[in-house]
């Protein structure tokens, strides 16, 4: 893979649930004709938090994974989530997308109580690497289990196949140091950082993220996509006004059952996303007000 191809607006789909817990694989394969016809994304994400992906069989995750493949036909990469609990059974996971053409593997660490030290987190990721054949992103999410950016940088320069860092946690400062640290390392140029700080876009591309996968790609891919083209050609008054937008939008999507409410939103603009799996509950209705006025979306 050569990673330049990871940048830019890369949304992590929802997992389109049926109300009996299949998974639809129509309303899905129209999802990524969409998103990369309509909405022009420069890549796909799935089994990743927004697609529920902690609650994914491997089993499912290979057949979202084969699908989102199939319909993308190599236009845009495919990063394909793995969120579990142990370097074998993370393995077993990525060993069961390899050969469908992905790009990457989105890798969550650990999220039980339990946080490995320093020297195993490098292990576990640099085994998922290894014993996959893939090029693996760091997803840097879980609060028991964070890396800081020292850390994330000594992966990303001492374990082979590892790649790219996704910043999450709300946590700017993070991002900012992980863009300084990896130019200080020498790394820059083959290492991707994107971000996942819904509620700062603009700021993570201003600062120099390679791109974002985060859920407010997914509920509004067309202004997102238009925040990063206006951010890549300097017109920063479109920028800031795209900016407030969508910061309106992440504040009535922002909650526990954030997969859900961005379903919400992908409804009221006429695109189906299913339902989310128990037991995350559906969007309220006070949530699905907020979402409608945030779009500016008239009963």
């Amino acid at each position: 893979m050569n990673i330049s191809e990871i940048h830019g607006i890369i949304p992590p789909m929802v997992t389109p649930f049926r109300p009996e817990d299949g998974i639809d694989e129509r309303a899905h394969r129209a999802e990524v004709r969409y998103l990369i016809e309509a909405a022009k994304v420069h890549g796909l994400a799935v089994g990743g938090s927004t697609g529920e992906g902690h609650t994914l069989s491997t089993d499912e995750l290979r057949r979202i994974v084969s699908w989102t493949v199939e319909e993308a036909r190599g236009r845009v990469p495919v990063i394909a989530g793995i969120i579990t609990d142990s370097t074998a059974s993370a393995v077993e996971r990525a060993r069961a997308v390899a050969d469908l053409g992905v790009a990457a593997l989105q890798v969550t660490p650990v999220h039980y109580v339990f946080r490995p030290d320093d020297d195993s987190l490098l292990r576990f990721f640099s085994e998922i690497a290894a014993r996959s054949g893939l090029p693996v992103i760091i997803y840097n999410v879980v609060p028991w289990c964070y890396l800081l950016p020292p850390l994330l940088v000594r992966i990303l320069r001492d374990a082979e196949g590892v790649v790219a860092v996704k910043q999450s946690a709300s946590d700017m400062k993070a991002l900012a140091d992980l863009l300084l640290l990896i130019g200080e390392a020498g790394i820059e140029n083959r290492v991707r950082i994107l971000s996942a700080v819904d509620a700062l876009l603009y700021p993570s591309f201003q600062l120099g993220s390679h791109g974002a996968v985060a859920a407010i790609l997914t509920a509004a891919p067309e202004l997102c996509v238009a925040l990063w083209d206006a951010v890549q050609q300097g017109r920063h008054d479109e920028a800031l006004s795209l900016h407030k937008r969508l910061l309106r939008l992440w504040n009535a999507i922002d909650a526990p059952n954030l997969p859900a409410n961005v379903r919400a939103a992908m409804r009221l603009q006429g695109r189906h996303g299913g339902v989310p799996r128990p037991p995350m509950p559906a969007t309220s209705p006070a949530q699905e007000q907020r979402i409608r006025e945030a779009l500016g979306i008239a009963r």
